[in-house]
């Protein structure tokens, strides 16, 4: 059984801003599934949309859902995902301030664009930039991206590179401010206007809020599987509770390349998550869970590839190419240690040699820690 608070077939969420918010018109919805529905029949599948679990009682093996009914299980596999991180502030709920999640909030921004040219888009990570990207290229769209910090992705690149970007997002007709903070958001119904904490005020007839996402681990909130940072498990996706597995946003599982323990609320890492956590759900031989952070970015004509660890400080970092002709690879470092490479508009091999790079490198560095 298959449960979903959606009211459509489970679809490709990182295909919702480039197919939503390019100057050609969006696809048929069927197009984004991630499976035909015939499939789940095939399958055998019983799909439950528009469904929510209210509850887990893992001692007795029940899942209820909202219509009172009570399911047992012998195991379950929670994937819950993310919602979007909102605003506690004045007007934060006032129409045309959009929260980008899932393809109702695409579809209703897309409609709202072709309307109000006036846009806000506040945040500087990549959802962020990707928004503000994508929206300039509308039609008599003016798009002002406003970020707390000098640069976009200032907390994952180094400052050259993330300042070269910044330029290039303003250099691309994207109107910057940085090192501002918003303050509430003006209005009766409609959004209005947007201000700032240092009392500057921007006309927007709509607004992105794009600061990230929050668990929804509501279902372990009274379990003993409920951590702040994560539901952990094990190397097979595993809680503490046999039988029960959880994959995507809210594992938080033991990161044997880098060290520690690691939760990603990324998409290529939840659909791997998945496939691992079903096979040794229902197959015989368990499979280990053994992934190289990758994720990739078009932004205007910049491919970007980020492989690796990019939550690390770095302490120094190499650049391979030129950020001027917008085709380089830039190596991170956290001391001695190889985290993360970026590749800008780099062919496939390039990236699976990153990739490469990066696993022997820390292979290297562990046969040399002491034990």
């Amino acid at each position: 059984m298959l449960v979903g608070n959606e009211t459509v077939l489970p679809y490709h969420r990182p295909l919702l801003l480039k197919s939503h918010l390019s100057k050609a018109a969006p696809p048929a919805p069927e197009k984004l599934l991630a499976q035909d529905p015939a499939w789940f029949e095939r399958q055998k599948i019983d799909v439950r949309l528009d469904t929510l679990v209210t509850q887990l009682n893992l001692e007795r093996r029940l899942a209820v859902l909202g219509n009172g009914q009570a399911v047992e299980f012998r195991k379950a596999c929670v994937a819950t995902g993310s919602r979007a991180r909102r605003l506690p502030m004045a007007g934060a709920n006032l129409g045309n301030v959009f929260y980008l999640r899932s393809v109702r909030d695409l579809q209703a921004l897309r409609e709202m664009v072709e309307l109000q040219h006036d846009v806000v888009v506040i945040g500087g990570g990549l959802v962020a930039i990707e928004t503000a990207a994508l929206l300039s290229q509308f039609p008599k769209t003016r798009v002002l991206l406003m970020h707390r910090g000098a640069a976009v992705l200032g907390r994952h690149l180094e400052p050259e590179t993330a300042a070269w970007l910044t330029s290039y997002l303003g250099k691309q007709g994207v109107k910057l401010l940085m090192n501002e903070t918003i303050n509430g958001f003006e209005g009766r119904t409609v959004l209005r206007n947007v201000q700032t904490k240092s009392g500057q005020r921007f006309p927007a007839g709509v607004a992105v809020v794009a600061l990230g996402a929050e668990m929804n681990n509501g279902l372990f909130l009274n379990t003993p599987l409920n951590y702040p940072n994560g539901t952990p498990v094990n190397d097979y996706l595993e809680t503490d509770e046999k039988g029960i597995f959880a994959a995507g946003d809210i594992a938080l599982y033991p990161d044997h390349l880098f060290g520690g323990v690691r939760r990603i609320d990324h998409h290529d890492s939840a659909l791997a998550q998945g496939r691992i956590a079903g096979a040794n759900m229902s197959g015989k031989k368990r499979i280990k869970w053994d992934w190289m952070p990758h994720y990739t970015t078009r932004i205007f004509d910049l491919q970007m590839d980020f492989v690796g660890d990019f939550t690390r400080q770095v302490t120094r970092f190499e650049i391979e190419g030129d950020r001027a002709k917008k085709k380089f690879i830039l190596r991170q470092y956290h001391l001695s240690a190889l985290m993360g490479v970026l590749l800008c508009n780099q062919t496939p091999e390039k990236i699976a040699a990153a990739k490469t790079q990066v696993r022997e490198w820390k292979r290297e560095i562990k046969k040399h820690e002491p034990v």
